[in-house]
């Protein structure tokens, strides 16, 4: 089937730019209408104007995944222009806070946790009256290898993706008798702005340096599994023990 998704509505946070981007083209390419949403209008505009240049259906929605209200319109929004949501991305996050934890600015540290964990709560909570009216659906939550095993200067990406971690394990025991499945896709180092100068590092011994497309065949991998297919699991692309 070269339109897998075909009939299904994807909506994908952090999908202005990045991993969160190329799942959506991925998405509409299969045949899904994908809403995005980001802070950003602009990066979201170029989104859209991607898939439907390439002949899919999308629309944009500015959102902010650590506000209730914001989330709770953006999934209104999106069941006003396309009726359903079958699939919920959770693309959305921050890594601003890279210093030892004696270092660390409070503020910043909190930001992150807001964003990367009570942002996917935010985010699960607006979609789940949605895909339990479809009768069945996927989240799919974008984890980190430091969720399950980190280092020095990064305990507020890796608390905040560890506690996302354990988000998904319990969403996925709530959900599993809707046919929603939960589950974490950890790409692994991904060329985007987070590990701009650290290449090097994250490029040593053996592990693959991706670009964002290369995150895509597992996202539609995980999307296109049966109602009654995996959930509360991780899929890495790590070429490394997590």
């Amino acid at each position: 089937m070269d339109k897998p998704l075909q009939g299904q509505v994807a909506v994908i946070t952090g999908g202005g730019r990045g991993i969160g981007r190329a799942i959506a083209l991925g998405y509409a390419a299969a045949g899904a209408a994908v809403c995005c949403s980001s802070r950003s209008s602009t990066q979201l505009d170029e989104t859209v104007a991607l898939i439907i240049a390439a002949g899919g259906r999308a629309i944009g929605i500015p959102a902010d995944v650590t506000d209730t209200a914001s989330m709770a319109q953006l999934f209104a929004e999106t069941d006003k222009a396309f009726g359903r949501v079958d699939i919920v991305v959770a693309c959305a996050g921050d890594a601003a806070e890279n210093k030892l934890v004696a270092e660390s600015d409070p503020m910043k540290w909190k930001q992150i946790i807001e964003t990367n964990l009570i942002g996917a709560f935010q985010t699960a909570h607006a979609a789940i009256p949605l895909l339990r009216r479809a009768g069945a659906g996927k989240m799919i939550f974008i984890g980190s290898g430091m969720g399950h095993r980190s280092g020095p200067t990064r305990s507020a990406y890796a608390s905040s993706k560890a506690g996302l971690w354990m988000l998904v394990r319990i969403l996925s025991q709530e959900l599993v008798a809707d046919n929603i499945a939960v589950n974490e896709l950890i790409p692994g180092p991904v060329m985007t702005d987070f590990i701009k100068g650290r290449e090097g590092t994250l490029g040593a011994g053996s592990e693959w340096l991706k670009q964002p497309e290369d995150v895509v065949p597992m996202a539609l991998f995980m999307a296109t599994q049966p109602a009654t297919g995996p959930t509360g699991q991780t899929f890495s692309l790590a070429r490394r023990e997590l």
